[in-house]
This record gives structure tokens, sequence and C-alpha cells, in this order.
């Protein structure tokens, strides 16, 4: 059974209430998270591409990239199915961010991808993956929940 529904939270889906591009983090974490994230990446059989200052090269290690960041605009780009794009953007190590694209996450199919994404990161890193809408970042709306091991409802996807 899926974690989510479709017809539970279309409005977490929608890119003109959310924003096309909602805002994904894992808190409290560390250059180490980082890592896991990337050996995750590496290691998961999906597409990715490393990309400092819009110049593709190979994936650094993680405390490598973090210094970088700084000084250069630094993403990753992973698409866990075709034509679903993930955008982690490593700029501190205290907070693991990524973007997704709404229009790419439509229907059944969209949120089952989704939740298949968090919960893989969640789970690599023992820790909760929250999405708020784009720039909403103290309004939870879903995530995985480690204690559940699964996405959960954060908010009543009514209310949005």
């Amino acid at each position: 059974m899926p974690d989510l529904l479709w017809d539970d939270v279309r409005n977490f889906f929608d890119p003109d209430l959310m924003g096309a591009l909602p805002d994904v983090s894992v808190e409290g974490t560390s250059v180490e998270d980082w890592q896991v994230v990337f050996e995750l990446v590496r290691s998961s059989g999906w597409a990715w591409e490393y990309l400092e200052g819009g110049v593709a090269g190979p994936l650094p290690p993680a405390a490598e990239v973090l210094t970088r960041a700084d000084a250069e605009t630094v993403d990753l780009r992973v698409w866990p199915v075709p034509g679903v794009l993930v955008i982690f953007r490593p700029m501190s190590a205290e907070e693991i961010d990524f973007d997704v694209d709404l229009h790419e996450l439509q229907g059944q199919a969209g949120v089952d991808v989704l939740c298949g994404f968090l919960a893989a990161v969640g789970r690599r890193l023992g820790k909760p993956v929250a999405m708020t809408a784009e720039g909403d970042y103290g309004n939870r709306v879903l995530g995985f929940d480690p204690a559940a091991d699964r996405v959960v409802l954060m908010t009543d996807p009514r209310s949005s």
C-alpha cells in the first residue's frame, strides 16, 4: 500500500499552491550525513550528475564539496526515475536541502516516486525528511518519519 494517496495529497502537489519547487530538507546534519547521501546516490542505480560552476565532473567527497560550495554554485542532480529530477544544493553541513519539481510528480505515480525517494534518504540517514511549500520553511506538509518508517502527512492537505 502506498504511503500517501493522490486523492488525499493532491493539494501538496499543486504547483500553484505549493510553488513549482517545494523545499525538502533534513535538519541537524553533518558533513558525514552529506557523505552518506552521496554514497546513497552512487549506490542506488539512480542517474546523477555533479555540477560545479555549471561544469560536470566526478562527485568529490562531501567535505570537499562543502568547502567549495561558498565559492561556486554546486548542484548534485539526481533522477530517481526517468523524468523526475531532484536537485541537491550542498551549501551547509548543518542541513541537507533539495528541490523537486511538482510538474514532474503528478498523479499516484508521482506521489509514489517522491515517497520512495524521501524514504530512501530518511532511512539511510535515520532522520526525518520534511517538505514545505517553496520558501515556506516553517510549515511542513509531509515527510519521512523514521519512527513510523514511512512518509506521513504533517498537516491537513485540505488547509492548503
